[in-house]
């Protein structure tokens, strides 16, 4: 591995449009507008660790060249989330011309789904009033917290989960790099757990090769600390058959392996819908699923909660 302590989270994210994983016809609309230093303010929506932030850094670089930091501003919404940072930050870095070929500036608000109400409206009327020196990439998960003013002033692209093939792309560059030996299962759990997610995959891989360079299927769930699909499956069946006793005493050893309760039901729901049961079943045990987190986040005690679940999976599966 490298000699150096850098988070591979910023080692591996893509410095050029070729090297973006999964998005090629968004790269290719980002290209064109790159080209004729033109473009309109934009909206990119989707899941975490899709790439949202690597593509603006991108296009700034692109646009700007070497003077990107001078005419970049980048601003975590969900840190500043009032009207005085549009009114203060935004506003003041707009109104003054770029210093470079492109002839607008570029601000990119992260996480802007986090703006309150009064900020998004203040935000509305200074993309209005700066149009000509300034143009705005907003980024946030859900799109349908963004007002309708800002939507429609916007060229909106949706950022879908990447798919497994673009993922094990992603680890298996990492594991050349870094020369780490990484096992199919290993691969698969990874992907089960970040759903797509490269910047948690990134942190997931780095945090398994300061323990080993071989990463198996067992470490990442050690790691990550959520229990294997195979375990979950045990405390299921044993439950379903009756084995009500048999089913707590698994359970229990999970969540001491430092499992959490609402992992536990969230891995719990997945595994549901491979069981052999009728399908009546099924969605009760779903439904009891929602009412166990619902009681979790509220702050009911864990072994209390899950130990009523597994009672009524016993009392499903006869």
């Amino acid at each position: 591995m490298e000699e150096n302590y850098t988070i591979w989270t910023e080692r591996y994210r893509p410095k050029e449009f070729d090297d973006v994983f999964g998005h090629d016809d968004i790269v290719k609309r980002l290209k064109s507008f790159v080209s004729q230093k033109n473009m309109p303010h934009m909206l990119f929506a989707g899941f975490p660790g899709s790439g949202k932030t690597t593509l603006a850094l991108i296009v700034a670089k692109k646009l700007f060249g070497d003077s990107w930091h001078n005419n970049f501003l980048e601003l975590n919404a969900s840190d500043e989330r009032g009207i005085e940072v549009v009114r203060q930050k935004v506003k003041a870095f707009a109104r003054t011309r770029a210093l470079s070929d492109a002839p607008f500036k570029l601000i990119f608000l992260d996480e802007s789904d986090a703006l309150t109400k009064e900020a998004q409206q203040a935000l509305r009327r200074t993309m209005e009033m700066y149009t000509n020196t300034c143009r705005f990439i907003l980024s946030c998960n859900l799109s349908s917290k963004i007002i309708d003013p800002i939507q429609s002033r916007c060229a909106v692209f949706r950022f879908k989960s990447l798919e497994k093939e673009d993922v094990k792309k992603y680890i298996e560059k990492i594991a050349k790099d870094e020369k780490l030996k990484i096992d199919d299962k290993a691969a698969e759990a990874i992907y089960d757990i970040t759903k797509g997610d490269l910047r948690r995959t990134a942190n997931i891989l780095q945090s398994c090769a300061t323990l080993d360079t071989k990463i198996t299927e067992d470490l990442v769930y050690e790691i990550v600390s959520k229990a294997k699909p195979t375990d979950v499956s045990n405390i299921i069946d044993l439950a379903l058959k009756g084995k009500f006793l048999d089913a707590r005493n698994k359970m229990l050893d999970t969540m001491l392996n430092g499992v959490g309760g609402v992992d536990l039901i969230k891995a719990i729901q997945q595994e549901v819908w491979s069981l052999k049961i009728n399908e009546e079943s099924k969605l009760k045990i779903i439904e009891k699923c929602g009412d166990v987190e619902f009681h979790l986040v509220e702050g009911s005690d864990e072994f209390i909660q899950l130990e009523a679940l597994l009672a009524s999976m016993s009392l499903y599966g006869k």
